[in-house]
Formats: structure tokens, sequence, C-alpha cells
């Protein structure tokens, strides 16, 4: 009865151990298939940009007036008329942009803002944007108000354009989600004259 009762333990034991390396083996096949699905995501990315060749956007500053320029109580008023070139130069991927905002900064602080029209850039495609911006009784940071007083002693202004926009991607028939890409332009020359009507263009810095 002893020996009976020995023998079935003794076979649970080798049975217990026998079982214990299925779970390393389960981890071992489910390390091996995700390192696969990995490679196989890598190479499906490097065989779409192989494919597409995706470039960046370029943004300019082509043409910036100011107009009505008048600082008084810490308050500025004034109008930034603007040229913008955003430039597609991908073969294969389209634009859309869903929502456009350009706004003019100075010294650390926001003059104007307004929206751009969402508008559908096609492949390798030039646009040009013009976009008024004005500022009502905007007020000023008193260091703001000196250093424009200044500049218009100067006859020009340094002034920094930003734009912000939501756009998607096409390629094909697909279409990606929004995206927010950003582009920063300066130092941007605005004369006060309006006798002077050069421009130099100025490159931005595009981010997505």
């Amino acid at each position: 009865m002893e020996s009976t009762k020995r023998d079935r333990d003794r076979d649970r034991d080798r049975l217990h151990t026998l079982r214990r390396p299925r779970r390393p083996r389960i981890l071992h096949c489910v390390a091996i298939t995700a390192v696969s699905l990995l490679a196989l995501v890598g190479i499906l990315v490097l065989v779409f940009w192989l494919v597409v060749r995706p470039s960046l956007l370029r943004c300019s500053v082509e043409k910036a007036h100011l107009q009505g320029f008048n600082v008084t109580d810490n308050a500025l008023s004034a109008t930034f008329n603007l040229t913008l070139e955003v430039h597609n130069p991908n073969r294969k991927v389209a634009v859309y942009f869903d929502r456009v905002e350009v706004a003019v900064w100075y010294d650390g602080q926001m003059l104007a803002l307004n929206e751009v029209a969402p508008f559908y850039q096609p492949r390798r495609d030039v646009r040009m944007l013009k976009v008024d911006l004005v500022a009502r009784s905007r007020p000023l940071l008193s260091s703001v108000e000196t250093s424009l007083k200044q500049d218009r002693s100067a006859g020009e202004a340094a002034v920094e354009v930003r734009m912000r926009a939501m756009v998607r991607f096409k390629v094909g028939l697909l279409k990606t989600d929004d995206y927010t890409l950003r582009a920063y332009c300066l130092p941007v020359l605005v004369r006060f004259s309006s006798s002077v009507t050069q421009f130099q263009k100025v490159y931005c810095d595009v981010y997505i």
C-alpha cells in the first residue's frame, strides 16, 4: 500500500517536472512572434519610404508690408499685409490644409492673428497665401511699446511670422490622420514707409 502511494507520488512529481518547460516555450514563441511583427512593420515602412520618398513641406514669406501703424497708450493699431508661399515638393503626396492660422510676433508678444481658408494642395504644387493681420488697439507690454517706437524711428522692425496648420496627407486613396504643421519665419523686416517696396524673401523652419 505504501509502495503504491510512493509510486503515485513519484509519478505526480515526474509529470509536474515534465510540464514545467511549457511556460518558457510559450514565452519564447510570443517573443519570436513579436520580433517578427516588428521586423515586418519596419520592412513595410522602409518599402513605403522608398516608393513614396516623402519630403517636408517648404514655407517662406514672400512679401510683408505694414500699414496704419500707431502706438498710443500702450496699445497698437496696425495692419500687416503678408504673402506666404507653401511648396509641396512631393510627387506622390498631396496635402489637406484643414485649418491655418498666421500670427505676427514681436519680442515675445503676439501682435496680430488671422486665419486662412482651408485648402487642398496637390502634388508638386506651389500655393501663394495672402493674409491681412489686423491689430486693433492691441495692448502692449511696456518693453514692447518702447522697442516698437525705437524701430519706428529707425524705419523698420524685425518681426516673426508663425504659421500653424492642421494637415492631412493623401497617398493614392489613403489619407492620414491630422498632423500639426508649424512654421517659424524670422527675421521678417517690415518697413514703416510705404515708399520702400523692396523686400527680402524669408525662409521658414517647418516642423510636423
